[in-house]
């Protein structure tokens, strides 16, 4: 019984990790201390003189060492946390309803923390939240649904918006320099002040929208619809694309800046919508 009860034990030992190290520790003491046992007695100084210089060695791996795998355990650590914040936004994605967007916003949010910017949300559901201060430059937001969300100062500057649906949303003072946004809806949209240089917005729908001071300085606006839209101070100077026609039925310009050709045309045909 008693032989049986020994194996037990020595058998449970290896599932006990710190009892093994500990086992282990004692055991190597006991043969070190052993062997040194003579240094001790006959060369006790000299002896000592030596451990301590390798105990300072030991200390100095230890600390390079220890430093070196803490910074390796903090990387991976935030590797892997973004790497689960983006599956998450994949999950998400295609589910139209208000937790996945709450969801995918928390994610966006985070992701920000870490200072990525460039974020995979084509075809997300984002309806009804709040992105404001958000900074998604460079992201990828093709077909994204982001109806009736406040986006105030968010950055989308060189971001990719095509058939994105804005419908709805404040994008006050939102910087979408660069961005490509064609197709795009920005339907009764508030846009006051937003920042469209250079941007992209082939057949963008600006219906009904409030574009006052809005820069569109060099963007692309070929077809775009700008029916019934606030372009009051609104700068449309070297607007690529842009004819006179496409103003026609704006609530108004007046103030707004454009090239001398296109302003010519607009004071003959349009010259009401320049009056206060």
């Amino acid at each position: 019984m008693r032989y049986k009860r020994l194996l037990e034990i020595i058998k449970a030992i290896p599932e006990k990790p710190i009892l093994t190290a500990f086992l282990v520790l004692v055991g190597l003491a006991i043969i070190i201390l052993s062997l040194s046992f003579k240094y001790y007695t006959e060369d006790y100084y000299n002896f000592v003189g030596q451990v301590l210089a390798e105990a300072h060695g030991m200390l100095f791996d230890i600390a390079v060492i220890g430093i070196l795998i803490y910074w390796l355990n903090e990387n991976g650590e935030k590797r892997l946390r973004i790497n689960m914040y983006k599956d998450e936004i994949d999950d998400f994605r295609l589910w139209e309803s208000e937790e996945a967007a709450f969801r995918t916003v928390g994610n966006i949010k985070r992701l920000n923390r870490h200072n990525i910017t460039s974020i995979n949300l084509v075809n997300c559901y984002l309806a009804k939240t709040n992105l404001s201060y958000v900074n998604l430059s460079q992201s990828n937001l093709n077909s994204a649904n982001i109806t009736h969300s406040n986006l105030v100062q968010c950055n989308l500057e060189n971001a990719r918006m095509n058939r994105t649906s804005f419908e709805n949303s404040n994008l006050n003072q939102a910087y979408m320099q660069k961005a490509y946004a064609s197709g795009t809806s920005f339907k009764d949209a508030y846009m006051i002040k937003v920042n469209l240089e250079n941007a992209f917005l082939i057949k963008a729908n600006f219906e009904n929208a409030f574009l006052m001071e809005a820069n569109l300085n060099g963007a692309n606006l070929t077809g775009a619809n700008f029916e019934n839209a606030n372009l009051y101070k609104a700068d449309f100077r070297n607007a690529v694309g842009l004819v006179a026609e496409q103003l026609a039925n704006v609530k108004t310009l007046h103030m707004a800046q454009f090239d001398d050709a296109i302003m010519a045309e607009i004071k003959q045909k349009y010259e009401s919508l320049l009056i206060p």
